[in-house]
């Protein structure tokens, strides 16, 4: 289920978790907890009642919700303009289910609920008449999965194993590497082969284009064990009671609360493990509880570390719910803080706090995309290296986490994208400018774009500081400067001169908007395109909408895949980084019959191709 939030109190932002308003000016999030629940109800109190959470002294717009119906086919977005801009509907956040007609509203006040009702109902949007009624609150996710584990367990006899943090967070670390890369390759194989039955289904005029989409594997990470650079702990506590500073091992809405420690854990290095190890001692010292999701109650919420392999540098931001503490309290938490790790280290392995930070991580301002950070000691920043380049990477910028694995994608994104002297390339999404300036020697220039500011400082600095000169870089939505940046390339390119553009694009999880998607395809002067995904299986409907036939919303010619590699950004996970070279159609293609598709290989790499009316989901290796 998706939400739009207003107000939202979320965890500090993962390495890719730049949302997608960081490229569009839109948030969406997951549906986590009913809503904000109280602090005076401690969880001692906590019954197996899954709707306590209303009854506590509290807001909850969960209260005053109410259910739209006949909508249609909408989008998140305009429907909220709809309530906001157009009709003045004072609205929380909305929930919809995917692929459904219908979405919940929630409201600040019965007095905004009912004057919801009477706007809404019968009111005539996009060709349909809309219904609209008060509706049930939610049940607290976290008690209804509890009670239904609690009657599952009385009809079972075997007790249930109990799950950890590698059940969690590493569930590939059982297998060899290699054959974690076997099931990885297979996986994105089938994922490919999906894509490809989709977009022909989209575009039946592309039969040539995809029959020559080739998959070249799965390239291995340099470092298999110790490579993630930044990591974001909970603090909480674990089955017998105890504080503290890990992974959950499941979501608030999947039932789960606790947490596990992360020493065994082999993608955490030694030096994240002793601050987490270090920050779980203060924890325990202090007078400060953890911060408890069933309640509302405590105050120490995570932790994110950030480190530096090259410098052995170490930064540390504590988050901190602060909506239940004085003023007087926050100010001695942030001096217990300096003043514990200003002597706190490790002398045997050198581990020691370089930059530490205060977050303060309630309820976000309407509009607010992180929330506040302070600056407590230490450096401001880390410095890290990717082939031979050094970057600035402040506590909220995006940067990868595998930093070796990140020259190995860099690399492969630049083999596809084969650009030439005379190339520019055009950084979408481009953050801290890490890709930017691993283009910059191969191309004329490189032009990126990036909705936050603070990156777009850092990356002028990074190119300042590793003296490159061919890059420039623009705070702002990237649909709205693509097509500038492409007229600033065409016009300024000298008469009879080649022209080549480039664009490469590596957004966040949700993927661009299909505002950028849009600008992309009207921008005839772009011919190829690479496009870097963390998560492909939500990066595919950017994909489809690049290959989708030229229409009013799409206009240009479509791109089809050429090319695909991916990279094994993440051992021991799920999780893969695929990198796929989109070309331009240049003339008509050809009219074929929708066929589905499997895989056969060729010259190394594996072909994506039709073969027939059904899916052969085993490939024909030769």
């Amino acid at each position: 289920m998706s939400e739009v939030s207003i107000e939202n109190c979320e965890k500090i932002p993962d390495s890719k978790d730049k949302t997608e308003q960081q490229c569009t000016g839109e948030k969406i999030v997951e549906e986590a907890i009913p809503d904000e629940t109280a602090e005076d109800e401690k969880s001692a109190n906590v019954t197996n009642d899954e709707f306590n959470y209303l009854k506590r002294n509290e807001f909850t717009s969960e209260i005053y919700k109410i259910e739209v119906r006949n909508l249609g086919y909408f989008g998140i977005g305009e429907f909220k303009k709809l309530l906001k801009s157009k009709l003045n509907l004072n609205m929380t956040k909305i929930k919809s289910p995917l692929r459904k007609e219908f979405a919940f509203v929630c409201f600040r006040s019965e007095e905004d609920q009912q004057r919801a009702i009477e706007t809404l109902n019968g009111y005539k949007w996009k060709g349909k008449v809309l219904q609209a009624a008060a509706a049930k609150a939610s049940a607290d996710p976290l008690q209804k999965r509890r009670n239904e584990d609690a009657q599952r367990e009385e009809k079972e006899s075997k007790p249930k194993r109990q799950r950890t943090a590698a059940d969690a967070i590493c569930p590939y670390a059982a297998f060899p590497y290699d054959e974690q890369l076997q099931k990885k390759s297979s996986e994105m194989e089938e994922l490919l082969k999906k894509f490809v039955n989709k977009l022909r289904n989209t575009n039946h005029a592309a039969k040539k284009q995809l029959n020559e989409f080739k998959f070249d594997g799965v390239k291995a990470s340099p470092q298999i064990n110790g490579y993630r650079n930044k990591n974001e702990f909970t603090v909480g506590k674990n089955a017998l009671g105890e504080v503290v500073v890990g992974f959950r091992l499941g979501s608030y809405a999947d039932g789960s609360v606790e947490v596990s420690e992360i020493q065994d854990l082999p993608h955490i290095p030694d030096s994240a493990k002793w601050a987490a190890e270090s920050f779980q001692q203060f924890v325990r010292d202090s007078n400060f509880l953890p911060f408890n999701p069933e309640d509302n109650s405590g105050h120490i919420r995570q932790l994110m570390v950030r480190t530096s392999a090259h410098t052995g540098e170490i930064m540390l931001v504590a988050g901190v719910y602060s909506s239940n503490m004085k003023d007087t309290e926050v100010a001695a938490l942030k001096q217990n803080l300096k003043e514990y790790y200003e002597t706190c280290a490790d002398a045997v392995k050198g581990f020691k706090c370089t930059s530490l930070y205060y977050q303060d991580v309630k309820h976000r301002e309407a509009g607010q995309v992180v929330s506040p950070i302070e600056h407590i000691s230490g450096n401001t920043h880390n410095t890290d290296t990717i082939h031979n380049l050094s970057f600035k990477i402040s506590p909220l910028a995006f940067f990868q986490i595998n930093t070796q694995g990140a020259e190995v994608l860099y690399d492969k994104a630049i083999e596809l994208a084969a650009p030439q002297p005379h190339s520019t390339v055009l950084d979408i999404c481009c953050g801290t400018g890490t890709i930017a300036l691993a283009f910059a020697k191969h191309c004329k220039q490189v032009l990126g774009v990036e909705i936050v500011p603070d990156a777009i400082k850092d990356a002028e600095f990074n190119a300042a500081a590793n003296s490159i000169e061919n890059c420039k870089f623009f705070a702002g939505n990237a649909d709205d400067y693509i097509q500038s940046m492409v007229r600033e390339v065409v016009y300024g390119n000298a008469p009879g001169a080649p022209l080549d553009l480039i664009a490469v694009v590596d957004p966040p999880r949700a993927g661009l908007h299909n505002r950028s998607i849009a600008a992309i395809r009207a921008a005839t002067a772009i011919k190829r395109l690479v496009y870097i995904s963390c998560n492909p299986a939500h990066a595919q409907r950017n994909w489809i909408e690049l290959g989708r036939p030229e229409s009013k919303q799409y206009k240009g010619d479509p791109f089809f895949p050429k090319t695909a590699i991916a990279v094994d950004m993440f051992p021991h996970t799920t999780h893969t980084e695929l990198v796929i070279l989109f070309e331009r159609a240049t003339q008509s293609v050809d009219e074929g019959e929708n066929k589905e598709t499997t895989s056969t290989e060729n010259n190394g790499a594996t072909q994506i191709e039709g073969k027939g009316s059904e899916v052969d989901t085993e490939s024909n290796k030769s």
